[in-house]
């Protein structure tokens, strides 16, 4: 047995209070306070799981967040977390909790046959293998292989939740010296938070101006001093009594920040230092101290340096028994106090190979500088200090730079980019002698290098950095791929700065010219809960909801997402689909008349002296001709010439318009005008508002709109010769102050009605109050878009992509009428734009009788025999309800000077028979506008 509790002893447990839980199916026990590592080691577990690659068995090496081997799946079903760090679990009643990468079970996995056939599996096999017949042959047993815990299937059914926070100081690391600085900055009058990753501190901590957060990681280091913190807050309570979040991200903006953030340990290299029981000095007297819990019965400590001789005195102290301190220098401060103590040093040696099968029983020590090996020493833990990494990672991520300490064979912190500063063990001040001394060399092709592990999780051996030198891998990047050093899920603390060491020898550089590989957020893992917050679910990215949302609800409508609003594609009645519903929707527009939500659809102001002018530079059309009172369809252009939005615009008044953009584009569109006016045009006088919230749009359409308009009341003229097509009005409707707009999307008389949104759902009540007699119908966006490809008008970002050009959906007149210059319009002039084999929009018919066609079906000659060499593909398609048969519009090849001809369409694996024609299928004089 390789752990036991302790009689006395443990700062951080109660004792009082027993815990249950259970391991592997096995039911155990624990006190409060412990964590399932330590729990884990006071009940004797000895192996805790296995290794990534070659199954080896694997015991824990660290008590903190450093440790590479305790990687556990924490609770079941919808609550089970993979790949959790033993160490960082704190032992809560009914925790349930197993082993992962092992099959049956940690102390007999069968996939350790893996370790027997090492030989033929080295460090970057997977690079050489698996290339012949094919990688898809072993694909699947790869994937199966691949991988820790396992991810739950079910929904998380925790909340998380973001806050933002601004202080003076933040402090991280709530150690001896991160409290000793929060204090110092709190007593100058400074707002101070100081977080630690622990449940609690090793001592109290209390002033009015200052704030401690304990179970919170600060994880990344941002520019402009923004530091992201992950704070556990219900994570150490059984599942079924969490209430509230159970994680929250923290985004700190700070005046300067502290980092207190220690130091990890260094293992040794030698032969088997794998084994269960091989751990960290610091370690075993972690256990001892916070949780009363014995790593062995019998210990040998092998160090480098003096900080192992304070563990041994602690583990003496607690009644453990200490057979030796085998310290690679010829002589050591601490020596005196071990002989006093009856420990025996033994000097200038080294660990050669540690004994045992799954956990270890002895070691073999030899000198530093090679020869025979000599003593063999029994124990059932071996403990290890090779010296010590300062936690410089967030350091780093703000982008300051490191050093080569050769006395400490340590990086540390040296320029800093950002107002930073480390203290204590991160800046490499410890409280004792942390000089290194020497570690055995292994000289290229030494046999015993492939058994020395450095990254214990991923199976990286020094054989293995050794087999990258020789294959001519000079960067630590390269080689830390190659090899997956540091690649686990302690992100290489406990093995990155060994593997440097060895590469600086092999490659006869100082480390510091080795250097480190990039240090990356998130320090240490956090879940995606906490990143994502609230933004899960319907919250991902929130709908936009439309006036009239509720009443359609009542009347059947089927809600999708259309450019970020819920709305209805349409409304069902009991015992129709889509394809039927669509179709009676619209022909009750075409027939008599129907009520459609526009509210969506963007409305930006602009008004001022020059607002005129600055229209013109933003849209293809002409807006200074524009009469008050008129309205006129517009294009706007990105700088590439490319139709990048369309719409209705309005004059108002002479310095005043009303734009209309697509429900998708409105704040894009928004930001564009914002932009142009502040960064390109400041001298012109503008003003821009985008008011699309502020106005609810109701549009009335069909033959009967003029007649439904009148029953609910207006004082705007509806006649035509009063108020005819693509003209602008105001007045009040159903006594209430509305814009009115008589354009149409549908090819039908039709009105906009825009009214405070506030009047919004009262004014689709009343419509459809006042409509009733003429069976005013409901209609969503999907019989609005087929009513729209029935007419052949232009849908942005269907009939248009990446390269399409304002004369390639028929603006080509308008561009080389207008005079003026305007966004986009050099560029629509480059060769590209002015070759006469552009694809242009046009329409399709379908003759082969066998129904609609899809969206994206290819265009090609008729007597095209093979599906390439396309000349165009179909960008819109509809089963017209009005003329019962399939149309579609495309972007093709010269399709202007083509109408009329035969085509053949592959669609989705199938030939089709097609015909190119003018897009205005339906009433192209339009005389169905009036009504």
């Amino acid at each position: 047995m390789s752990g036991w509790r302790l009689a006395t002893g443990g700062t951080r447990i109660d004792r009082a209070r027993s815990l249950t839980f259970r391991w592997g199916g096995e039911a155990l026990t624990g006190f409060a306070g412990d964590t399932l590592a330590s729990a884990l080691l006071a009940n004797g577990i000895d192996v805790i799981g296995r290794s990534f690659k070659y199954h080896r068995p694997r015991g824990l090496i660290a008590a903190g967040l450093e440790e590479p081997n305790g990687i556990v799946q924490l609770e079941t079903g919808a609550h089970s977390v993979p790949n959790m760090k033993a160490t960082q679990v704190e032992l809560y009643e009914g925790l349930v909790a197993a082993p992962v990468n092992s099959w049956p079970s940690p102390n007999l996995d069968l996939m350790a046959v893996n370790g027997i056939a090492k030989r033929f599996i080295p460090a970057a096999f997977y690079y050489k293998t698996f290339m012949w017949p094919s990688w898809k042959l072993f694909e699947p047993w790869i994937r199966k292989a691949a991988g820790l815990g396992i991810a739950p299937t079910t929904s998380d059914p925790d909340a998380y939740e973001h806050r933002f926070a601004h202080v003076d100081t933040l402090v991280v690391g709530g150690g001896a010296a991160g409290r000793a600085a929060a204090l110092d900055a709190a007593g100058s009058g400074e707002r101070v938070l100081l977080i630690e990753s622990e449940p609690t501190l090793d001592a109290p901590l209390s002033a009015p101006n200052l704030t401690v957060l304990t179970r919170t990681l600060a994880f990344g280091y941002y520019d402009h001093d923004l530091v992201a913190l992950a704070e556990r807050l219900t994570d150490h309570l059984p599942p079924a009594e969490r209430c509230g979040p159970r994680q929250r991200l923290w985004k700190v903006r700070a005046g300067r920040v502290i980092l207190a953030t220690g130091a990890f340990e260094r293992p040794l290299a030698f032969a088997h230092n794998d084994l269960p029981g091989v751990m960290l000095a610091s370690a075993a007297r972690t256990y001892a101290e916070r949780y009363g819990v014995a790593v062995g019965q019998q210990v040998v400590l092998a160090t480098t340096n003096d900080s192992a001789y304070a563990s041994a005195f602690a583990l003496h102290d607690a009644g453990i028994e200490v057979a030796a301190i085998v310290d690679s220098r010829a002589d050591a401060a601490p020596v005196a106090e071990a002989a006093k103590r009856g420990i025996r040093v033994i000097a200038g040696q080294a660990p050669v190979t540690a004994k045992g099968g799954r956990a270890v029983k002895a070691v073999t020590i030899g000198p530093v500088r090679g020869g025979a090996t000599g003593e063999t020493l029994l124990c059932d833990a071996l403990l290890m200090s090779g010296g010590w990494n300062p936690a410089v990672h967030l350091h780093s991520q703000s982008g300051g730079r490191l050093g080569f300490d050769a006395s400490a064979q340590a990086f540390l912190a040296t320029e800093a980019a950002q107002n930073a500063t480390l203290v204590g063990a991160a800046a490499g001040q410890y409280d004792f002698d942390a000089t290194v001394g020497p570690t055995r060399d292994y000289a290229d092709g030494d046999p015993a290098a492939a058994k020395a592990w450095l990254d214990f999780q991923n199976d990286v051996t020094v054989g293995d950095v050794q087999l990258a030198v020789r294959e001519n891998f000079r960067s630590v990047e390269h080689v830390k791929r190659y090899t997956t050093l540091g690649m686990a899920s302690d992100q290489g603390k406990t093995s990155n700065v060994a593997g440097i060491r060895v590469m600086a020898g092999l490659l006869d550089k100082a480390p510091e010219a080795i250097g480190t590989t990039k240090f990356r957020p998130p320090f240490d893992p956090v879940t995606i809960g906490v990143l994502a917050g609230r933004a899960v679910g319907d919250d991902l990215m929130p709908l936009a909801h439309t006036p009239s949302e509720n009443a359609a609800k009542v009347a059947s409508g089927v809600f999708e997402n259309y450019g970020g609003w819920s709305r209805p594609a349409y409304f069902a009645k009991v015992g129709e689909d889509e394809q039927a519903a669509v179709a009676r929707e619209v022909l009750a527009v075409r027939r008599s008349v129907g009520l459609f939500d526009a509210s969506p659809l963007g409305k930006i102001e602009v008004k001022g002296r020059d607002a005129a002018e600055f229209l013109e530079r933003i849209y293809v059309n002409q807006v200074k001709t524009l009469r008050v009172g008129r309205c006129r369809y517009g294009l706007m252009l990105s700088e590439n010439g490319v139709v990048w939005d369309d719409g209705v615009f309005a004059r108002i008044a002479e310095d005043h318009f009303l734009v209309g953009t697509t429900s998708g584009h409105a704040s894009a569109a928004a930001d564009m005008l914002q932009e142009w006016l502040q960064c390109e045009w400041p001298h012109l006088e503008v003003l821009t508002e985008n008011v699309t919230t502020g106005w609810a749009v109701m549009n009335v359409a069909g033959p009967k709109a003029r007649d439904v308009l009148s029953e609910l009341g207006t004082d705007i003229d509806l006649a035509s010769a009063s108020f005819p097509h693509m003209a602008y009005r105001e007045g009040k409707v159903g006594g209430v102050r509305a814009r009115v707009q008589r354009v149409s999307f549908t090819g039908e008389l039709s009105y906009e009605v825009a009214v405070p949104w506030g009047y919004g759902a009262a004014l689709w009540d009343a419509l459809l109050r006042a409509g009733c007699k003429y069976q005013i119908t409901p209609f969503g966006v999907e019989a609005l878009m087929a009513m729209r490809i029935e007419k052949g008008f232009l849908h942005v970002g269907s009939d248009t992509d990446g390269t399409t050009l304002p004369q390639d959906v028929g603006f080509g007149a308008v561009v080389a009428k207008k005079a003026s210059d305007f966004v986009g319009r050099r560029s629509t002039t480059r060769p590209d734009g002015l070759r006469t084999d552009r694809r242009q929009l046009i329409g399709v018919e379908v003759t082969d009788g066998k129904g609609v066609i899809n969206a994206g079906a290819h265009v090609l000659p008729a007597d095209a025999r093979e599906p390439c060499g396309t000349e165009g593909w179909v960008t819109s398609t509809v089963l017209s309800p009005t003329l019962g048969r399939p149309l579609a519009m495309a972007l093709v090849r010269q399709g202007q000077a083509r109408i009329g001809e035969a085509v053949r369409l592959w669609d989705m694996g199938e030939w089709r028979e097609g015909r190119l024609t003018d897009p205005r299928f339906h009433d192209p004089e339009g005389g169905k506008l009036d009504g």
